[in-house]
């Protein structure tokens, strides 16, 4: 652990892209996160040629990491992708639910040894208590950080 913080190790794999249209853009981020990337983002670049792109990047694990470049080299205009080792300095990660007005709602709590110092409700839960509430998402986050902080309070 690096300064009571966990430790893993994951890849980055990168792409710039110049000629790949952006509809297939969302279709890869959905497969990359489908086949268990860690997170997947865009960032605009300038190419050669003073041409406009677009940076891949992916945040893979070792078991995924060759799934995901393959996915990379077959479902965009990519002709190569780089691939870097990375140490990742982490919260250590626990699931509850809270309950409130809303119903339950499930949080994570990211712990730097037995301190919480996050707590962020899990979206699809809180989605989902929108919905039947007929809520803003924004409400319903509100509303489980709050009785996470209460029930913490009440010991």
């Amino acid at each position: 652990m690096a300064g009571g913080f966990e430790t893993d190790i994951v890849w980055r794999l990168e792409t710039n892209l110049d000629d790949c249209p952006a509809e297939w853009l969302g279709a890869v981020l959905e497969r990359l996160l489908e086949a268990g990337a860690l997170d997947v983002w865009f960032t605009p670049i300038q190419m050669k040629k003073h041409r406009p792109g677009t940076m891949l990047s992916v945040l893979a694990d070792e078991a995924t990491r060759d799934a995901l470049v393959e996915i990379m080299l077959t479902h965009t205009t990519a002709f190569g992708v780089r691939v870097e080792r990375l140490e990742r300095v982490k919260l250590a990660r626990r699931s509850e639910t809270v309950p409130t007005a809303f119903g339950e709602i499930a949080v994570k709590l990211g712990l730097h040894g037995t301190r919480v110092v996050q707590v962020a409700p899990e979206f699809a839960s809180a989605r989902a208590a929108a919905e039947r509430h007929g809520q803003p998402l924004r409400v319903i986050y509100e509303a489980a950080v709050r009785a996470w902080h209460d029930q913490a309070a009440a010991g």
